[in-house]
């Protein structure tokens, strides 16, 4: 049995892979670290797992880890299914090599454009070639909510939600239309400019808000909700 430990910006996620199956998953915080992955290493052996982190991992969290099964971290020195071929990989989020690992192993010989929406919105775009050529990086939906409130006066934070009409009605509504038709078109434009270079384009939406964008959206997608997790499995499948 396999395990992926993705630590991110809120929170910690772990999948557990048997047979190259997704069997389980869980969330939960950093604060509780070490006693969550204790527990999954009393209930299953595991014979590897790969440890992804854009948020805080101390090097006394890595140390446990080490203590309880073989395990490895990504970063941008891993060996990677495909050819990184962006300008500072130092810099490039791991959680955006992963998703670029599962465009590769479910969609081969294809081009692909990887969005992640989630705290921010994410595009990669990989080629049928394998050749990563990097992407773009924009506020997610519940940044953008936030923001509105942060830097003005009089504007409510909300909660998302669909918006009734494009024309809002109210502050409320005018909002909602704002943040998601703002977004829902950003990315829709986004697809449209990689469709007219890359005629043939395969576009995953994946992330936290994917359900909640894909009905507004024109272009046709996969939405894959554990498109990260299986990502982070292909390369630690690459490395071992």
């Amino acid at each position: 049995m396999y395990l992926i430990i993705d630590i991110g910006n809120t929170s910690v996620k772990t999948a557990l892979f048997k047979k190259d199956k997704l069997i389980d998953l869980k969330r939960f915080q950093l604060a509780n670290f070490i006693s969550v992955i204790y527990e999954i290493s009393k209930t299953h052996i595991i014979k590897y797992a790969l440890i992804s982190s854009v948020g805080k991992l101390s090097k006394e969290n890595i140390k446990d880890l080490e203590g309880l099964f073989p395990c490895m971290e990504l970063t941008h020195k891993s060996k990677l299914p495909f050819y990184n071929k962006y300008d500072t990989p130092k810099t490039l989020g791991v959680d955006r090599l992963a998703l670029v690992g599962a465009a590769v192993s479910q969609f081969p010989n294809k081009n692909v454009l990887v969005i992640d929406a989630g705290t921010c919105v994410t595009y990669d775009f990989v080629t049928q070639q394998k050749n990563y050529l990097g992407g773009a990086i924009s506020p997610g939906v519940n940044s953008r909510y936030k923001s509105l409130h942060d830097y003005t006066e009089n504007l409510p934070l909300l909660e998302k939600q669909q918006p009734i009409s494009i024309t809002g009605d109210s502050t409320v509504n005018s909002i909602h239309s704002g943040v998601v038709n703002g977004i829902s078109r950003e990315i829709d434009g986004v697809i449209t400019q990689y469709q007219e270079i890359y005629k043939k384009l395969t576009v995953v939406l994946t992330g936290g808000d994917a359900e909640f964008l894909s009905s507004q959206l024109k272009n046709s997608i996969f939405v894959r909700p554990f498109f990260l997790a299986e990502g982070l499995y292909t390369i630690l499948k690459f490395n071992i």
